[in-house]
């Protein structure tokens, strides 16, 4: 059966191209363009979407960027597979807000990176293009009460108080502007039910997980690297979990059911669970 994307929304003011790879996407994501499958051909996007050759051609280059799709010279262009491949987050997350039930999860060293990418979603409820029913997000960070692996100063490696407040402050500004902004949604009707937990361990992160609507894993390291930073007006020679490029892969409960990407997804789910409900401790982010 050829083909045939979702209608796109007039009232989208998102440049074209960015409507077209948006389209494509999700059309990826939900396996109706399978892995390996060859996309339609320039020609026949643009018959398809209606704009011009250069807009398809700017939404595949962005679609490639993602991962999603591959360019074969000569052969076209084709849906990569998916198996434990880099993967962009923000997307991901956006497609979970179309449901009527979303739930994320997320472990990590801050929540810096769900911060910005729930902003774009959160923005498209405020206008009424999204309308979920129902919003719950855990977070499940470390506790900087306690020293860690990481971060420490560079000269000696050990363990430097302030350094573990500036990091607290920062997981406490991106998980209150979570909440509070998930909570106005609430408030202004937009949302019936919605929730935003916080949860502290005493362990080091060393990597960051996101599990999207019990369906969608995302996995990836934190690599520790010098950096220089300022605490309590001094600057400071550190060794850092630095997330801003952590590669992300992805698996997903739609790989099938005898896939890696549903055991991995399973055992995700498995062991955030685990550390929720045992080890993790309630953290109230308004005594703070």
């Amino acid at each position: 059966m050829p083909f045939a994307p979702e209608p796109l929304d007039p009232d989208d003011d998102r440049p074209p191209y960015e409507q077209v790879a948006s389209s494509l996407g999700a059309a990826i994501r939900t396996r109706r363009l399978a892995p390996g499958e060859k996309l339609p051909s320039h020609k026949e996007l643009t018959e398809l979407f209606g704009f011009a050759r250069a807009t398809i051609q700017r939404a595949l280059r962005d679609l490639e960027d993602e991962g999603l799709v591959v360019s074969r010279k000569g052969s076209g262009v084709f849906v990569r597979n998916r198996t434990e491949r880099p993967a962009g987050l923000r997307p991901y997350v956006e497609q979970a807000f179309a449901s009527q039930n979303v739930t994320i999860d997320f472990a990590g060293f801050s929540s810096e990176t769900l911060h910005g990418a729930l902003q774009e979603p959160l923005d498209k409820i405020r206008v009424g293009r999204l309308t979920p029913a129902s919003i719950a997000i855990r977070i499940l960070v470390p506790d900087m009460s306690v020293p860690q692996a990481a971060p420490v100063r560079r000269e000696d490696c050990a363990d430097d108080p302030r350094l573990r407040e500036r990091m607290h402050n920062i997981m406490i500004g991106y998980a209150r502007s979570i909440r509070d902004s998930v909570a106005e949604l609430s408030h202004l009707g937009l949302v019936p039910e919605t929730r935003v937990e916080v949860r502290v361990h005493s362990g080091t992160q060393f990597f960051k997980l996101y599990v999207i609507n019990q369906a969608d894993a995302f996995f990836g390291y934190y690599p520790i690297k010098p950096n220089k930073v300022v605490a309590q007006g001094e600057a400071v020679e550190i060794f850092d979990l630095v997330g801003k490029d952590t590669v992300l892969f992805h698996h997903s409960l739609n790989d099938g059911d005898s896939s890696g990407g549903t055991q991995q997804v399973e055992q995700a789910r498995m062991w955030f669970e685990s550390v929720w409900e045992t080890i993790a401790r309630e953290f109230d982010l308004d005594a703070q």
